[in-house]
């Protein structure tokens, strides 16, 4: 993964202080132990009252929500993508996104792929629509959203809207402090060069 420039707010390292290692130690997901809490946290752990703040929309939306797993990580994915949040893309396409069902084709397409990619089924390709007009638009047409009220009842569809806003607030953190990849992330893949005849 390319290394952005210097972090421009450094993360918290160990010894951590009390209330944040207490902080620290409630967000990262059982699959994660033994690993260094994130760099993302522990730079939001620099200001506690706001990470804790920020601590209950994202719990909410990883563990508790309405909105299947898999349904969950393609838009985050998809956010993050679109947003050049490699940071936050390359914790997800790693840490959450494979536990949720998603195939390595489907990780890879959100990057370069649009809603017509043979990777998604019909709701999928629905979901990305949705994350493409919220970033472009900041709103979603009529038409799409008439085809999202029929898989999606409505306490979903806020949740729809609020993880792609939330993720959005994600990868603004990311990229505007710049934060270093994980050792463990993977890189935006390599589009490959189409070697068709025309």
């Amino acid at each position: 993964m390319k290394s952005p420039d210097r972090e421009r707010i450094a993360p918290l390292n160990p010894p951590y202080p009390n209330e944040a290692e207490r902080h620290l130690g409630s967000l990262m997901p059982k699959w994660s132990t033994g690993v260094e809490p994130l760099r993302l946290f522990r730079i939001w752990a620099r200001h506690l009252p706001l990470a804790e703040g920020l601590r209950g929309m994202g719990s909410y939306i990883l563990g508790r929500g309405l909105v299947d797993p898999d349904q969950r990580e393609l838009l985050i994915l998809r956010v993050t993508a679109l947003c050049g949040a490699e940071y936050e893309w390359g914790v997800h396409a790693v840490g959450m996104s494979p536990r949720s069902g998603l195939s390595q084709e489907c990780i890879d397409a959100t990057v370069h792929g649009d809603a017509a990619d043979e990777s998604w089924s019909p709701e999928q390709s629905l979901l990305i629509r949705f994350a493409d007009e919220l970033h472009a638009t900041s709103t979603v047409s009529e038409g799409l959203w008439a085809g999202m009220r029929e898989c999606w009842n409505e306490e979903q569809l806020l949740e729809l809207v609020l993880i792609v806003g939330f993720y959005h607030l994600v990868s603004y953190t990311v990229n505007a402090v710049r934060v270093e990849a994980e050792p463990w992330s993977r890189s935006f893949p390599v589009l490959e060069p189409d070697t068709t005849e025309s």
